[in-house]
This record gives structure tokens, sequence and C-alpha cells, in this order.
């Protein structure tokens, strides 16, 4: 009897486990909307295309952009972190291998400041979402780790910033960091995993409650 209860018990903890990894932890799910949600500098780019023209992949850099081959997926959820959300759109834009914003268009006054690396998705009934990029440099200045912005729009609402997606074990994620992120949108930090010469790592978001 002793047996088959240390067995139970056993059981019991690496369903719990593996059910932690796959759900959400309460940390990334916001409880109520923040006052500063709309508080969003360069997120009206979202607009210069039309959600009817997207699809749920994009290519931000073409083949020959300089830089290491990266491609980030995940899940776009409601604000449940289980439900997945259709129709969401997210704007992305990024340094390139030099950490610096270049060769914007003269489309916009914000494609000339986000630069020529930049593109927008726009999920499905999955939720699920892709982008295929170069892994962006810091800053020339070295104040703040690599980073790639990310920006969201729900039907019928405004659009809203996300937590930078930026990479673990690399320049400027120290625990400091880690601490100070908000978590908008769930955790940005991500854990980038080399495939036949291409950098993987999957982002999920979690949609932020509106006032």
């Amino acid at each position: 009897m002793k047996f088959l209860r240390a067995v139970s018990i056993l059981l019991f903890a690496i369903t719990a486990c593996e059910a932690s990894k796959a759900a959400p932890t309460q940390t990334s799910i916001n409880a109520s909307a923040r006052p500063n949600l709309y508080a969003c500098e360069g997120c009206d780019a979202i607009y210069e295309r039309k959600p009817e023209s997207l699809s749920a992949h994009a290519i931000i850099a073409p083949p020959l952009e300089p830089g290491e081959r990266m491609i980030i997926d995940g899940t776009v959820f409601q604000t449940d972190g289980i439900t997945p959300a259709p129709d969401i759109v997210v704007y992305i834009w990024q340094t390139n291998a030099d950490g610096l914003y270049a060769n914007g268009s003269d489309e916009s006054a914000l494609s000339r400041q986000h630069g020529r690396l930049r593109g927008w998705i726009k999920t499905g009934a999955d939720g699920r979402y892709s982008f295929e990029t170069i892994k962006p440099a810091p800053y020339p200045n070295d104040t703040i780790p690599a980073h790639v912005h990310p920006a969201v729009l729900e039907p019928g609402r405004r659009p809203y910033y996300i937590d930078d997606v930026v990479f673990s074990g690399e320049f400027g994620v120290t625990d400091v960091y880690r601490k100070a992120a908000e978590n908008r949108g769930g955790n940005g930090i991500i854990s980038l995993q080399r495939e036949a010469g291409i950098w993987r790592a999957r982002r999920d978001i979690i949609l932020e409650r509106h006032p």
C-alpha cells in the first residue's frame, strides 16, 4: 500500500508539473486593466496596413538582409490565457544587425522612424502567428538588450504595446531587467534555439484587459 501511495503521489506531481508548463502562470495574466494601457508611442503604424490584407505569417527581413536568420512564432490568447484569439493584428519593428532602425521608406513618418525591418501579422482562428526576420543587435551605445518591438490591435479597440521580445542569457537580460518587466502581453523574455542554422523561439501573447 505504501508503494502504491508513493507511486500515486509521484504521478500526481509529474502531472501537475506538466500542467504548469502548458498553462500561463498567474503572474503572466493581468487581473485588471492598466491605467496607461494606451500610452503607446509609435503604435499608430499598426493602421498602415488593412487587416483584411494580412496573414498569420510575415517576412520582416528579406532573405539577403545581413544578420542571423530568426523565426519567432506563438499563439495570441484571450485575457484568460487559454482561449486562442482570432483576428488580432500584431505589428513588429526592430533594429538591424548594426543595432539601427535604418532605411525606412517615405511611406510615413513612422516608417522612416522604425526603419525597414517592420511588418504586420493577423492571427487566424487558432490564434497562431509567426514572423521570419534577422536577430536584432543592441543599440550601438549598448544601453538596453537587443529587442523586437510588438504592438497589438484587437478588433474595435485601440492599439497598445506589449513587452519587448528580448533574449534570455544575452546582454542586458539581467535579474534586474527580469524583475522590472511589466509582463504586458505575457512574458517577453524568450529562449532561442538553433535549428538548421536558424534561431527559433516562441513568444505567446496574452491580451491585456481594457479600461
